[in-house]
């Protein structure tokens, strides 16, 4: 597919076949490729079999995939006029966390509604982008960079973040915070807050050491040096060095892995199957995914340059922004370049709430790549 029919201009109007075909078909196929990554992945994990893991994982893929198509079919200006109801839906799915959460590897941080376990704090990611995203449209330029237009977005910022850290789950948080802090930079805030707060976090480290919990300084402690327990704290990123490293330039081959399949590496269907992965095909085969990722990553940046909303245009960049921070983070966990925390692989990891959270946030992209070229007033 040549880039200019990848990027070639839409028309405002279109029907629903219309809409189907300039669908950006490429990025489908890479999210369908990592899907599937996902589902070799799980099935090797398993045991080579598709139960527990590979199956229920397809099958949540195969529904949110059509949600994601649903979603982007949807008229931009819906998405505009359901961002604060979606922020105020997520915000009480998080405080109901509180009350009747189910608790589970340390922390009460998810809903069981029968049929999965939801964690509030995915959905209120996507939430909390279309809710800034909608706040900056109603602004003009002058209005951005006014300190008194820096009160709702901190507070919107400010209250998930602090149900979050409650349950605990300070990694969410801080790439709750940063999601929404980038919407806020680009919407037009003013970059001393941004420099202010960077010194100011930095100045409060020695406060925030003292109120994290045991975990959490044994977590960062152990990134710093893993080898003072290595049969403890250190044990994890020990074990998943050793596996990526063991797996070379070309891998060790498909259900060859020999760290997965004699049980050395823990959580390997969850936050840490990139290591799987690394080990059993390699360099080559993780240098393989990141491309993957990088696709979908790269067009939402270019829907967000293109579009002419001012809405769609951070709804975009927010959320390519959101989930570039899940890449990130994880693979940079599985091989000790920062702190181990509950940052799963998009697309790849077993998990219900992530997986729904990120194939919501590409339908959104797309949905303002079919959108990007109506102008929306400010105050619609």
């Amino acid at each position: 597919m040549s880039t200019r029919t990848l990027f070639a201009p839409r028309r405002l109007h279109k029907s629903l076949p219309q809409k189907l075909r300039d669908l950006n078909w490429l990025v489908l196929l890479a999210l369908v490729a990592l899907g599937g990554v996902g589902v070799a992945m799980l099935y090797s994990v398993g045991g080579a079999s598709f139960d527990p893991w590979a199956k229920r994982h397809a099958i949540r893929f195969a529904v949110a995939l059509l949600i994601l198509v649903a979603i982007a079919l949807v008229d931009i200006r819906t998405w505009l006029r359901l961002a604060y109801p979606a922020y105020l839906g997520a915000l009480i799915l998080l405080a109901a966390v509180e009350v009747i959460g189910v608790v589970g590897m340390g922390g009460q941080r998810w809903l069981d509604l029968g049929f999965m376990r939801l964690q509030p704090s995915e959905p209120m990611k996507i939430a909390l982008v279309m809710a800034l995203a909608r706040y900056y449209h109603g602004l003009n330029a002058w209005q951005s960079s006014r300190l008194l237009h820096l009160f709702v977005p901190l507070l919107l910022i400010a209250l998930p973040m602090i149900l979050i850290a409650r349950q605990p789950d300070l990694g969410t948080a801080v790439m709750l915070a940063l999601g929404g802090v980038t919407v806020m930079f680009l919407g037009g805030a003013p970059k001393w807050l941004f420099i202010g707060g960077t010194v100011a976090g930095a100045a409060a480290v020695p406060v925030v050491w003292g109120v994290l919990h045991d975990y959490q300084k044994a977590r960062i402690l152990t990134f710093l040096d893993p080898e003072h327990d290595p049969l403890g704290a250190g044990y994890q990123i020990i074990q998943s060095k050793i596996a990526l490293g063991s797996g070379g330039l070309f891998g060790k081959g498909f259900l060859a892995g020999t760290q997965s399949h004699l049980n050395f590496l823990p959580e390997m269907k969850t936050d840490f199957i990139f290591t799987v992965l690394g080990e059993e095909f390699g360099i080559i085969g993780g240098l393989a995914v990141i491309v993957l990722y990088l696709v979908p990553l790269f067009y939402g940046l270019y829907v967000a340059i293109t579009c002419r909303n001012q809405f769609g245009r951070l709804l975009a960049a927010g959320l390519s922004f959101t989930i570039f921070l899940y890449v990130f983070i994880n693979i940079a966990m599985v091989m000790g370049l920062v702190p181990v925390v509950g940052v799963p692989l998009p697309l790849i990891s077993y998990g219900g709430s992530a997986m729904l959270t990120i194939m919501i946030s590409f339908g959104l992209i797309l949905s303002v790549a079919q959108h990007r070229k109506i102008a929306i007033p400010r105050n619609a």
